[in-house]
């Protein structure tokens, strides 16, 4: 019974933090928040319970978006079809990329993944220029069709739509985390040699995990696409491949909030400080440094605790301490 209430408690608090942005929050910023939120889930599977550490988001983020986008701009006009193709973009990248990286560990695994980033932005911007448009973009806002029940063409439509994929995924990870699978990850993050001694193969579980980070990653290049109806090399760029890194740090690595928490403050410093301070990057230097000192636990888990002893009954608090149900 505990369990049970454990995990229903988890979701319906995911499920109230990202209801609240669309009450406190311009519509614009909640839907950023959103694909942002996505995007650093990804990365903080990879990183909290695999132990990559990727800069290489950006790539797999624009194959996901361009895969949308060519549908949408050359071939078809319905957003949902486009959101699928460039979920299986993501999906066979990954695949295919994911054999020769996830034999690489530490600072090579970093820095292949850049390595990528750039690869992908240069052949956006430079070797496909006929297709792409290079920097000016793909522009297919007026192609897509309206879509039945929920129009996620128009903004309070997709608002509703990547309300529920984000908590469709976030779901999934939060199953990963408590199965077999997710420990198996873990295992393989602290002590690979003790894992294989089981009969698991390392190999394949980082391959599974980076496939299925990575596919999260080109979800969110997919919903992007659809919300702005417009693709650009620049969503690619190596400029910004620090990013979901700085995000999962922020929140916290390894929680399943952190990517939420982690979204909402950067895009809020990025969005209302810039407003104050040009170079508003520097305030999210200082934060990092804070949180690494402070323990590395993020800004989620450092108001875990309190928020646990604030909304947890005290008799809830005793039965978890002695093991009853």
């Amino acid at each position: 019974m505990r369990k049970a209430f454990a995990w229903w408690w988890d979701i319906l608090l995911a499920f109230s933090l990202l209801a609240v942005l669309r009450i406190v929050a311009p519509l614009p910023f909640a839907n950023e928040i959103l694909i942002f939120s996505i995007y650093t889930m990804g990365c903080n599977f990879l990183l909290g319970r695999v132990g990559f550490i990727s800069f290489g988001q950006p790539a797999y983020l624009a194959v996901g978006a361009y895969g949308t986008a060519f549908y949408l701009y050359y071939f078809g006009q319905n957003p949902y079809v486009g959101l699928l193709l460039g979920l299986v973009a993501g999906l066979v990248v990954s695949a295919i990329v994911g054999p020769f990286f996830v034999r690489l560990r530490s600072d090579y695994f970093a820095l292949v993944n850049l390595a990528l980033a750039v690869i992908v932005f240069y052949l956006m911007e430079k070797v496909l220029a006929s297709i792409t448009h290079g920097d000016n973009g793909l522009w297919f806002l007026a192609n897509m069709s309206s879509t039945p029940v929920v129009n996620i063409t128009t903004p309070s439509g997709f608002f509703i739509f990547a309300f529920l994929v984000t908590m469709a995924v976030w779901v999934f990870y939060k199953y990963l985390d408590d199965s077999i699978y997710g420990a198996c990850c873990l295992a393989t993050k602290i002590n690979e040699d003790k894992l294989q001694f089981l009969g698991y193969s390392n190999f394949n579980i980082r391959w599974l995990a980076f496939v299925i980070a990575n596919t999260t990653t080109a979800l969110a290049g997919s919903l992007y696409a659809v919300y702005f109806g417009f693709v650009s090399p620049e969503i690619s760029s190596p400029a910004r491949a620090a990013d979901p890194v700085v995000v999962t740090i922020l929140g916290g690595v390894g929680t399943l909030y952190g990517p939420i928490v982690g979204a909402i403050a950067y895009t809020g410093m990025k969005d209302l400080v810039s407003g104050v301070i040009v170079n508003w990057e520097l305030l999210v230097g200082f934060l990092l440094v804070f949180i690494m000192l402070a323990g590395e636990k993020g800004i989620w888990g450092s108001a875990q605790p309190l928020l646990t002893k604030a909304l947890f009954p005290k008799r809830l608090l005793q039965d978890r301490g002695d093991g009853r149900s």
